[in-house]
């Protein structure tokens, strides 16, 4: 039972941190119906920033702060100077584009940090455990991680339903010449929409710098999963990220997890490891077919949050 409830908060984590880059691309193609694969770079660019500004400063809040910062800016900077002009193309100019986009960033980070990967340690007071399961102490720190990225998606819950720009967010989805033709600065809501999501994104690849190997390319090994919670949980809608997020990362965990386990009792152990790590691989895709097959436009509505 321990066992499962860790495995529990394991997927919970991973599933918040999906959300994290989930929520910001699909408010990107919610409302400006742009494919951006370059959105794992701004998660690369949030890692290295904090990765950087941590070891430079000691001091983990900080480097956060500046992956947020740097992030957010690059975003933006990005969607001045290139995006905006894909937004009346089509979804095969917008995938090249950003494809290219994916190249020159980790090019460009290759220049400024060098091939070799970096490695961030957990901050001091979130380096121990807490017995928040009965005999099986947690890691401190996958729990803020957990908590981050619960109070992250409340936020931004409040922002879209119960605030100005929250209101043009949800009119721009659907009704952008309307909201343009009463006096609303359209290019600067689609700035300060992308800045947000690169942001959210920006800080998953920080708070994923304690858990992994801060590298080149790192974002393209996400992006898929992100992708997926997105068809999931429906292009467009936030509560819908949050939702696709966690049952893909409780789908994932659990598979790699048990699986292993399951099989070993009907196969050899090389086999079973085998066909485990195969069908642990393959489950979360198994959970995107069933669910297009029971509501093709995903779970959730476009900002149904």
């Amino acid at each position: 039972m321990e066992l499962f409830l860790e495995q529990s908060l394991n997927g919970l984590q991973q599933g918040v941190m999906l959300f994290l880059m989930a929520a910001g691309l699909t408010l990107v193609f919610g409302i400006m119906h742009l494919i951006n694969l370059a959105h794992g770079s701004l998660y690369m660019i949030g890692a290295y920033v904090a990765a950087s500004v941590t070891q430079a400063s000691d001091n983990f809040a900080l480097g956060i702060l500046a992956a947020l910062v740097a992030a957010g800016l690059t975003g933006m900077l990005l969607e001045f100077s290139a995006l905006r002009r894909l937004y009346n193309r089509d979804h095969l100019d917008q995938v090249l584009a950003t494809f290219g986009m994916i190249l020159f960033f980790n090019e460009l980070v290759k220049i400024l940090w060098g091939p070799q990967a970096l490695f961030l340690s957990t901050p001091e007071f979130l380096s121990g455990t807490l017995e928040f399961i009965p005999g099986a102490p947690y890691p401190s720190y996958r729990l803020f991680i957990i908590g981050a990225g619960l109070v992250v998606a409340l936020l931004l819950r409040h922002l879209i339903i119960h605030t100005r720009v929250g209101m043009l967010i949800r009119a721009g989805a659907t009704h952008r010449e309307m909201v343009g033709a009463l006096g609303v600065n359209i290019d600067q809501l689609y700035t300060i929409v992308f800045g947000l999501g690169a942001m959210l994104a920006g800080l998953a690849g920080a708070l994923a710098g304690p858990m992994l190997a801060v590298e080149v390319g790192m974002g393209e090994k996400i992006l898929i999963l992100t992708f997926v919670v997105i068809i999931i949980g429906g292009i467009g809608s936030v509560r819908g990220a949050l939702v696709g997020a966690l049952l893909v990362g409780m789908v994932d965990t659990y598979g790699r997890a048990f699986l292993p386990t399951i099989m070993r009792e009907i196969l050899d152990p090389a086999s079973a490891d085998t066909v485990a790590a195969s069908m642990s691989s393959v489950a979360i895709y198994v959970l995107m077919a069933v669910v297009l097959i029971w509501k093709p436009r995903g779970l959730f509505q476009a900002y149904g949050s």
